[in-house]
């Protein structure tokens, strides 16, 4: 596979970013049939596109646990609970999170101290939750309808391939 930038040239509106992203996402992906590939480059392309301070996965391995998957970022919690925290209230949920504090979230898992507002999107298989895409900043209320309409598009992107 040919070396793949993502990163954004300035001047273009969080939209207009996602729009490129998406584009050029769709057709790095295309053809991936390894899960684990997928959400590696998934995880390192967000986080040079958008400079998010974490981007990763967990995936649903047991019944009531999310499982750490591929991310970027610093060290991040390994196992979480169904219905705790942002990731396993939106895997509980099926629907996705936006915490514009994550202080302010009852229940919230920190696994990193720095980390100040969060988007979760579930991933669906076959009408099924099979894990979740968890994106934190370490800025309040960083994330919005733009964000999550974006990436509700790329897990939508991803699900289809894998």
């Amino acid at each position: 596979m040919a070396e793949q930038s993502f990163s954004m040239p300035a001047g273009l509106t969080k939209r207009e970013r996602y729009e490129q992203f998406l584009s050029e996402f769709a057709i790095f992906i295309e053809g991936e049939d390894d899960l684990i590939s997928a959400l590696a480059n998934t995880a390192a392309a967000l986080r040079e596109a958008f400079g998010f301070f974490w981007v990763g996965f967990y995936l649903t391995k047991e019944p009531e646990w999310l499982h750490l998957g591929p991310f970027q970022g610093p060290v991040a919690c390994t196992r979480i609970k169904k219905e705790r925290g942002v990731c396993g209230t939106a895997w509980a949920k099926a629907q996705t999170l936006v915490v514009p504090d994550v202080d302010a979230f009852p229940g919230h898992i920190a696994c990193s101290s720095l980390s100040r507002s969060e988007i979760v999107v579930p991933m669906m298989k076959d009408g099924n939750v099979i894990g979740v895409l968890d994106i934190d900043s370490d800025q309040l209320a960083t994330f919005d309808d733009v964000d999550r309409e974006g990436l509700e598009t790329l897990v939508a992107i991803l699900c289809r391939i894998i």
